[in-house]
């Protein structure tokens, strides 16, 4: 198996969507011996908010590129080529105000791509990236899986939304949450680790 381990807290070892991210990663190779892990720090090596050169690189066609567009389309072509090698992807989800971290949504906006990772038909858009199994690490201070605060979380709802939009859908989500809740913040990565059943 080939693992795809994707990072995007700043907060390294002490993040505890690392944290999470790490224990996935870790029973899968204990399921899976011989698997191969390739891990994306994405805070280490950010992918450039999307700019005019980049949406121009993504729509040229290849014969058409120019040594700028060419330069700019790299990081996405990287990603791409990461994520169709990868049999499974563990995404770590920090939850910031509500969403993602502007690193991940970065990743994403270069791995949406028209004719690479999903392609428009007469019956709509078809998702390209089959076969994937994802699992995502969410951490986040509170409560958001269930309860009243669940409108709030709009971290799963849109990595399903997404990942499904390019054809991966079999997604598990793991949460490690409550993290800034007196009684629960001391057993809530135990409490997330223990959750994980692949």
């Amino acid at each position: 198996m080939k693992i795809l381990h994707l990072i995007s807290s700043p907060r390294g070892e002490a993040s505890f969507s690392v944290k999470l991210g790490n224990a996935i990663v870790e029973k899968l190779q204990a399921a899976n011996p011989g698997s191969t892990v390739t891990t994306n720090n994405l805070t280490n090596t950010p992918f450039p908010h999307l700019e005019e050169v980049h949406i121009n690189s993504f729509f040229t066609p290849l014969e058409n590129h120019t040594p700028e567009l060419a330069e700019a389309v790299k990081h996405s072509d990287q990603a791409i080529t990461e994520l169709k090698n990868a049999d499974a992807i563990v995404i770590g989800v920090p939850m910031y105000n509500f969403g993602l971290p502007s690193a991940l949504k970065a990743w994403i906006d270069h791995i949406a791509r028209a004719g690479q990772t999903f392609s428009y038909s007469e019956n709509g858009p078809v998702g390209l990236i089959k076969g994937k199994k994802v699992y995502l690490a969410i951490s986040s201070g509170g409560v958001y899986s269930d309860g009243p605060m669940k409108a709030y979380d709009f971290t799963e709802s849109y990595l399903r939304s997404v990942l499904g939009f390019l054809g991966m859908i079999d997604v598990t989500a793991y949460r490690v949450e409550g993290l800034s809740i007196p009684n629960l913040k001391d057993v809530a990565l135990n409490n997330a680790v223990e959750s994980i059943i692949l």
